[in-house]
């Protein structure tokens, strides 16, 4: 008689054959879910589908619309990406650069010029390996083999930062004659990758796939001009830093020559700070909204401490005003679709009051500005008056400064906008990027748990809320700044890992929030330490860590 096993799929419970693979299982259950099934949950720990029960367990299965369902089905046509480069130009490096136009961006260089026939031709033989539906198998090696196989395939990146691998072990990948190592768990084989599409983008590749908002489909194609050009300068100072990855900025720091690191990095924010300042200054005549918007924990207090000095160097008198004090009553801040007070949306703000407010200042007329109690919900009137001169620009801070909505009754011509976000510069290696969101989400979870009395639960817990709020009412009108400017250092990660991994350790095995801060913790370890002490009290890292010489 087979020996079996109870499985306890969501709230059926199910009686298996010993030995049943998950991708088997995942078969029977496919039409409940809305998208492809990838990988899944057992017993609160990630798995990919090949793996087999053996045990009487509990299983949920991950599509693709969700957050790790996105991250396992782009790991697999990154993955493809690169072996069909591989294959067309044999010996060519390929760089997995960052996200850009709902899509990621590459870079492929060797002796050849990319094209548009060349972006052709490599779509075309990613859908043939595709087609044949190979296998990704996982292999365990020691850290010396894979160092090995690395060195045969040419990726000397990965050979570097493996020193800086804690364990002895690594996972590897192969599929075809290929190997690599793209942190994170994969799909069984390649037929699963089967919707995607390739963009020419001098100079190099977006890869376009569906996101999770919408599994069936690709997303609509956008152009971020001048988002891509803040990349390619933060791609250009790594390189001028000597610091394009972790294992260089690792490296720099086992050289003891760091302390030059983080000064030129905050030598370089104060220039470009200065810089927006003079322009500002240049045109006072005319300009009498400074509007700052970011999304969250992009430093943007920090930067408008930062800047207000600067202009005051160029002789102006700033008066900084905070979007919060317009909330709505809380009774009449919107519902979402989940049933939630939507205090992202722009429909929580109190625009008419805004507007009418901001337009009298900028007349010279006093006026009393409100004070949102977030304790009661309501707005208070506290006598805080003000009545500024013609030498007095108004600094406004908030997520929606971007949108016309906010400030539509004020002129173009009056006001000056600036995004501000984290665009990590630094990745792991060639193949495997830190999202600019995750730089984010660690900047939160440190500050929130040191200031604001949050676990790393309540931060995990509130973030899926904040980026549909960043997605919905933020980044599409980020192209409609006047300048951008980019809040990432180089060596932060280094600085906040102290921070970071006690808390991300906290966190139990039946958490919910176990799997994501697992994910965190695994590229967090091939970092170094580094000691916050060099870090100056007017640097954003320090609105996160402390000791801000602002008041932020």
């Amino acid at each position: 008689m087979k020996e079996t096993i109870m499985v306890k799929v969501g709230n059926e419970i199910k009686t298996c054959p010993k030995g049943i693979s998950l991708e088997e299982l995942s078969r029977q259950y496919a039409h409940k879910y809305t998208a492809q099934i990838v990988a899944a949950i057992v017993d609160n720990k990630m798995s990919e589908l090949t793996q087999v029960l053996d045990n009487d367990c509990q299983v949920e299965f991950i599509d693709r619309s969700t957050g790790d369902g996105e991250r396992v089905y782009l790991r697999g046509l990154i993955f493809i990406f690169i072996r069909a480069c591989r294959e067309l130009f044999p010996g060519c490096r390929v760089v997995v650069e960052h996200s850009m136009n709902k899509g990621i961006y590459c870079e492929v260089h060797g002796d050849f010029t990319l094209s548009p026939r060349q972006v052709s031709r490599i779509e075309k033989r990613m859908r043939e390996i595709v087609e044949r539906d190979e296998p990704f198998e996982r292999v365990t090696l020691s850290v010396e083999e894979a160092k090995k196989v690395f060195q045969e395939m040419e990726f000397y990146d990965k050979v570097k930062i493996l020193e800086y691998r804690p364990e002895k072990t690594v996972n590897l990948y192969r599929c075809g004659w290929m190997s690599d190592y793209l942190f994170g768990y994969m799909v069984p084989r390649t037929g699963y990758i089967s919707m995607f599409e390739l963009q020419f983008y001098l100079p190099g590749i977006i890869i376009r796939y569906p996101r999770k908002e919408n599994p069936h489909a690709l997303p609509e194609p956008m152009d971020s001009p001048k988002l891509s050009r803040i990349f390619r300068e933060a791609e250009k100072w790594g390189i001028q830093l000597n610091v394009e990855n972790v294992a260089d900025l690792n490296d720099m720091i086992k050289k003891g020559m760091i302390g030059d690191i983080i000064r030129v990095c905050e030598a370089q924010h104060e220039k470009q700070i200065a810089a927006i300042a003079d322009e500002i200054a240049a045109q006072r005549d005319r300009i009498h909204l400074i509007i700052i918007a970011g999304p969250s924990s992009s430093g943007k207090t920090t930067f408008a401490q930062r800047l207000r000095i600067q202009l005051m160097v160029n002789g102006m008198r700033p008066i900084p005003i905070s979007i919060d004090n317009y909330f709505l009553h809380k009774e009449d801040i919107p519902i979402n679709e989940y049933g939630e007070r939507d205090v992202e949306s722009i429909d929580a703000i109190d625009i008419e009051l805004f507007n009418e407010h901001m337009t009298r200042i900028i007349q010279g007329q006093e006026v009393e500005i409100p004070y949102f109690n977030f304790e009661k919900g309501e707005r208070e009137y506290r006598g805080h008056r003000i009545r500024i001169d013609d030498n007095q620009p108004v600094i406004i801070e908030g997520i929606h400064g971007l949108n016309e909505e906010l400030t539509a009754m004020i002129p173009k011509r009056n006001k000056y906008k600036i995004y501000i976000s984290a665009l990590t510069q630094l990745n792991i290696d060639d193949h495997n990027r830190i999202p600019t969101t995750d730089g984010r989400l660690i900047r939160r979870i440190v500050r929130d748990y040191q200031f604001r009395g949050a676990s790393v639960e309540d931060t995990l817990g509130m973030w899926p809320s904040v980026r549909r709020g960043e997605e919905k009412f933020m980044f599409p009108f980020q192209e409609q700044a006047d300048i951008m400017f980019n809040s990432a250092l180089a060596y932060e990660l280094a600085v906040l890992k102290p921070y970071i991994e006690p808390l991300l350790d906290a966190v139990s095995c039946d958490s919910p929030y176990y799997m994501e801060a697992n994910r965190l913790k695994k590229f967090m370890k091939y970092i170094l330490k580094l000691d916050a002490a060099e870090v100056p009290n007017t640097s954003i890292l320090r609105e996160f860590i402390g000791g801000s010489c602002f008041n932020v």
